[in-house]
Order: structure tokens, then C-alpha cells, then sequence
């Protein structure tokens, strides 16, 4: 029987109400629904016989699958149809029903809970009705084509307006009846799609405006200290000045400054990694050597973003590595422990790195990307020179310390760097930087070991925090690496305090990870 004892959904309300020329229009909408759902979201689909639910719900599937050629055949008799897709979707027809009896025998409820069901004919079971976070129902126009008016909860609903707001830019930018799919994401908000125009392939990014978070130190919240982009206007910035200088960054075919949307270069789809998932040295060093020249371009601290519209790139102060390193006090410290950090703890930590920071006052700056590692990184091997490095991911850039830059690729938090490569990846930087006179080494040096440590410690907040604040235990995985990297860096004398207070505090422990960091289920 179906479980009554759960909550109410939360009600519905209009989303919109569209007119679909033809079925092909009729499987773009489809196609735009599915990219806006998520786990949990119940699509009910109704209209007469003919109205186009199987054609809308085929549109999804295949959306979801990423195959527009899959085989999605009709539930008509199975009642019940399920893909392995992500999220999982699940396919019902109750038109053969009488009642919610047969929902149980059908697995409605798991299908609803863990994935994405889209049900026809959802009124023949009350329960799967009520159940809907989405109603779409259709209905053929006076002369021809349909008509689609749109219901959702309120969450659901946001998503599914900005999906159709999406397809309103594209068509804005001559692309109406582009295909759409689903690219990929990153640990923050913003999310990509692919979109198809005449035979090339654009990158749709979906970076909506992030409200400020509540105040963490003097009334500002941690973005604005740490200097974090909350628009697409840093990035339209960051990319055109790259584009200028000779870099291959995306060009901006198309910009809504106000939604967050962009329209830019696809650079490609090859990485820094071989097909193991491995570093390939010769890309790594093709990209310190991009670096080397990266940093030895003079770069303004305001870039133009669009008419009367300018970017001023921020520094990367005491105050920003500050709260970016107490990361580590406050997220993965408490979970190693099991307790907050102490009084004495924070004092310590503090008066270790207020005297590394004192010791950066001397090092060079330039742009600095700052998640300059492999994910933000594509190989362009049909290419030459700095244009073999792809760029991406830089709305976060800073006016910084050159080594921090350094030392994210070197020591690339997704991927295990030996030692060796990383010695080597140094030395062809400092080599290159000293072929253009007047670069101190041993100042650099220090200024690596200090931003590499800096970069470290964050990070294992950072991981901790995306499991606990925000359900994303996958990164855990990469703490042994992480704590392995601090291990090696903190040999550097510069960084004598500070290793010795990790050391008290078991941050280098050999482990592969605090029992108390390991979560009953760290898939991605």
C-alpha cells in the first residue's frame, strides 16, 4: 500500500503556459523539462489520447540518457518502464488502472523517492496525482500544434522557468531549435550544457547571481572576503582579457549578464590525464610552461565586460587566504576530532600563518587563476604553444601570489602527482621565468611552499564542508591526497611552526583518512 503517513507535497502553481507549433516542438519541451529535474520530482503527464505525453516523455528519457537514438518503448502494457540513467528515470502509463492498489506492485514509491518518475495518466491513481512536484498538461490547439500549460511546486518551478528561460536565450541567439545536453558540473552552483549549431559544438553555461550568504566576520559574508565571483561578469571579463593576450580562453558568442547565462568556445574534451585517469607529464609541463608565460603578461586590474561595464580584479589579501586557510579550523579539524577547536588551537593556528602571510609580503604577483588543475584544464594537442592549454573555470581570478598557480597544478588536488613530476614541473617554471631575467628563485620557492600549504589546508575544509553542509561526501576521497601533498611541502623551513602544529594535531597522520572522515557511502 501506498505509505499516507508521509507529508503533503507543497501545492502547485502555474509556471507557464506554451504553445508547441509542432512535435517537434513538443520533444524540445521534453527535452528542456528533464534538464530542469531533479531526484524526487514526479512529472504528471496529462491530456487525452494524442495530446503528446509519449512524445514529451520519450524527449525526456532520451535527455536524461544523453542517447537520442535509445529505444524508449510505450509502458502501454508493462505499465512501468525503467532506464538507468542519472538520476534513474522510471516511465509509468496507468491508463489500464483503476486505483492506487497496483502503485505498490509497480514500485511508485522508490521510483518517485530515488529518481524521477513522469507518469501518464496519473489521474486513474490519485496517490501518483497528489504525489506530482510537476503537472504538464496538453492538449491539441484550434488548427494545429498543442498547447502546454505547466504547474509545479515551487522548487521545481524555478528550475523549470530557468530551463525555459535557457531555451528563450538560445533563441534569442538565433539557436530556437538547438539540441540541448548536458555537459557537466562542479562542486559550485553553476552547471553546462552542449548545444548544436550548424555541425559546432557551443557550451551553455547556467551560472545564475549568488545572493550574499549571512555575515562571518566584520558584517561581510565569506564570498565577499575570499573574494568569490557571485555574477558571470568576472568570467566574461577574465575570458576576454585571456582572448586578447593570445590564450585560449572560450570566447563569449553570447552574454545575459543579468540571468547568468553565456553562450561560449567549446575548447575540447582532452585533459591533462590519460585515458587511466593518469598525469601525462608532457601535458603538464606544456601547461606550467603556458603559466610561466601567463605570468610574465603584465595584466590590468580592470577589464572591461561589456559597454560601461568594468571588472575590477581583486586582490588576493591577507584577508581572503586568511578565511579561505580557516577552512581547516572549522570544518575538517572538528570532524577529525570529534570536537571544535580549542581557544589555544585557533591562536596557534593563527600566529603561524600571520607569519607565513608577513613572508609573502615580498613575492611576485600577477593574474592568478586560481583552480589552475586538471579539471579546468584542456589539452589542444592539434594546437601550438600557449594556445595547446585550454582555459577554464578563472571567474574566481585574483591579482596574487604567481606560485599559488604553481603549486594548484603541481600539486593537483584530483589527481596523484609523484613527487618527481611535481621537482620537475618546479624547475621547468623557475627555468623559464629565469630565461626572462630578474626572477628571484629562492623568493618563489618560499612563496610555493607558503601558497601550496595555503591551497592544502583549504581544501581539506573545503572537502569536509561539501560533505556536511552541502551532501557531497565523494570528495573525501581525496584527503590521503591532499594530507600526502601537506606532507611534502611542509618540509620547506619557512614552514617549520606549522608543520610541527599539524604534526600535533594529527593532519599528517599516514592514514588514509580519519575513521571519523569516512562516510558509510563516498561514491560520486
Amino acid at each position: 500500500m501506498i505509505d499516507d503517513t508521509h507529508p503533503a507535497p507543497p501545492p502547485l502553481a502555474a509556471v507557464a503556459d506554451l504553445t508547441l507549433a509542432d512535435e517537434a516542438a513538443t520533444r524540445r519541451l521534453g527535452a528542456d523539462l528533464a534538464l530542469a529535474l531533479n531526484p524526487g520530482d514526479v512529472v504528471a503527464l496529462c491530456g487525452d489520447l494524442g495530446a503528446g505525453k509519449s512524445t514529451l516523455a520519450r524527449a525526456a528519457i532520451r535527455t536524461l540518457a544523453d542517447d537520442p537514438g535509445l529505444e524508449v518503448p510505450s509502458p502501454t502494457y508493462t505499465l512501468v518502464q525503467t532506464y538507468a540513467t542519472t538520476p534513474p528515470v522510471a516511465h509509468f502509463d496507468l491508463y489500464r488502472l483503476a486505483g492506487d492498489n497496483e502503485l505498490d506492485e509497480l514500485g511508485f514509491e522508490d521510483s518517485a523517492r530515488d529518481g524521477i518518475a513522469l507518469v501518464e495518466w496519473p489521474q486513474n491513481a490519485p496517490s501518483a496525482l497528489a504525489a506530482a512536484t510537476v503537472v504538464v498538461e496538453l492538449a491539441m490547439a484550434p488548427g494545429s500544434g498543442r498547447i502546454a500549460a505547466i504547474s509545479a511546486s515551487e522548487i521545481a518551478g524555478a528550475r523549470i522557468r530557468r530551463s525555459l528561460a535557457i531555451r528563450d536565450f538560445l533563441a534569442a541567439a538565433g539557436l530556437a531549435e538547438a539540441p540541448r545536453r548536458r555537459f557537466t558540473g562542479d562542486a559550485s552552483t553553476r552547471r553546462y550544457e552542449t548545444v548544436e549549431s550548424n555541425g559546432e559544438t557551443l557550451v551553455l553555461m547556467d551560472a545564475p547571481r549568488q545572493p550574499d550568504g549571512p555575515p562571518v566576520q566584520s558584517g561581510l559574508p565569506y564570498s565577499r572576503i575570499a573574494h568569490l565571483a557571485e555574477d558571470v561578469a568576472p568570467f566574461v571579463a577574465v575570458a576576454q582579457s585571456l582572448v586578447a593576450a593570445g590564450f585560449a580562453a572560450p570566447a563569449i558568442r553570447k552574454a545575459d549578464l543579468d540571468n547568468g547565462f553565456l553562450l561560449i568556445d567549446h575548447l575540447g574534451a582532452d585533459t591533462l590525464l590519460d585515458t587511466a585517469g593518469r598525469p601525462v607529464p608532457e601535458r603538464y609541463q606544456a601547461a606550467i610552461a603556458c603559466l610561466a608565460e601567463l605570468h610574465a603578461t603584465p595584466w590590468p586590474s580592470e577589464m572591461p565586460v561589456a559597454d560601461g561595464i568594468v571588472h575590477t580584479v581583486p586582490a588576493f589579501d591577507r584577508g581572503a587566504m586568511r578565511i579561505e586557510v580557516d577552512l581547516i579550523v572549522d570544518w575538517y579539524l572538528p570532524r577529525a576530532k570529534g570536537r571544535p577547536a580549542t581557544d589555544n588551537e585557533r591562536a596557534d593556528f593563527a600566529a603561524a600563518w600571520n607569519a607565513l602571510f608577513e613572508a609573502l609580503a615580498a613575492a611576485e604577483t600577477s593574474l592568478t587563476l586560481r583552480d589552475f588543475h586538471s579539471p579546468n584544464i584542456i589539452w589542444r594537442p592539434e594546437q601550438s604553444g600557449r594556445q595547446r592549454i585550454g582555459l577554464i573555470d578563472f571567474q574566481d581570478a585574483v591579482i596574487g601570489p604567481s606560485a599559488y598557480d604553481v603549486a594548484s597544478l603541481a600539486q593537483d588536488a584530483r589527481v596523484d602527482i609523484p613527487a618527481e613530476l611535481e621537482a620537475r614541473l618546479v624547475a621547468h617554471y623557475i627555468a623559464l621565468r629565469q630565461a626572462e631575467g630578474g626572477f628571484d628563485a629562492d623568493s618563489f620557492q618560499r612563496a610555493y611552499a607558503i601558497m601550496a600549504a595555503q591551497r592544502a589546508s583549504k581544501i581539506l575544509g573545503i572537502f569536509v564542508r561539501l560533505m556536511e553542509r552541502d551532501a557531497k561526501p565523494q570528495y573525501l576521497r581525496h584527503i590521503p591526497r591532499i594530507k600526502a601533498y601537506l606532507r611534502r611541502t611542509l618540509g620547506h623551513p619557512a614552514l617549520a611552526a606549522l608543520r610541527a602544529l599539524y604534526q600535533d594535531w594529527g593532519v599528517l597522520d599516514e592514514d588514509t583518512a580519519p575513521q571519523a572522515l569516512r562516510p558509510s557511502d563516498t561514491r560520486s
